[in-house]
């Protein structure tokens, strides 16, 4: 799907519902954000987003605990499931988006360039997460591939409330 049409389609579904969206973001650095609110008519969906690079971020806005971070790193779904729990308690949404990953260049034989956790938070107190290995594909290609594919769940989560 052409990512303006995936755009629109997360504009008219979540205003159709008057649902709002957040994000919290590492890896992506603000794209997420960016792309919901790249169209007229965001406003009525979008209400916040968090950029927490650092894991002093993490904790102080999201409520990452530091043990979380200590014990499986600030790339783990573990850390996407607090970073997006935490934004959807400090925010007006239904919905919050966490990424956190490794975009590049670099990474390791445990935690390789491309890795991306993600974690989905609901108002219903369920929080899903999964891992994408995207891959040595360059560090703008992973944060693309990352942003798109964040819109992509959003979507299609979206449908479901």
């Amino acid at each position: 799907m052409h990512f303006n049409t995936l755009k629109q389609e997360i504009i008219d579904l979540f205003k159709g519902k008057s649902v709002m969206i957040c994000c919290a973001e590492s890896c992506t650095g603000g794209l997420v954000a960016r792309a919901l609110t790249d169209l007229p008519g965001s406003s009525a969906i979008f209400d916040r987003g968090f950029v927490t690079y650092s894991n002093s971020s993490k904790i102080d806005m999201l409520g990452v605990e530091e043990q979380t971070l200590m014990s499986f790193g600030a790339v783990s779904e573990e850390v996407a499931q607090e970073m997006a729990k935490g934004a959807l308690d400090r925010s007006q949404a239904a919905l919050s988006i966490a990424l956190t990953g490794i975009a590049g260049p670099g990474g390791s034989d445990f935690k390789p360039e491309g890795r991306v956790c993600f974690g989905l938070a609901l108002k219903d107190g369920t929080c899903p997460t999964q891992t994408i290995e995207f891959g040595a594909i360059g560090r703008s290609n992973v944060r693309e591939a990352s942003c798109k594919f964040a819109l992509e769940v959003i979507l299609s989560e979206g449908r479901k409330l």
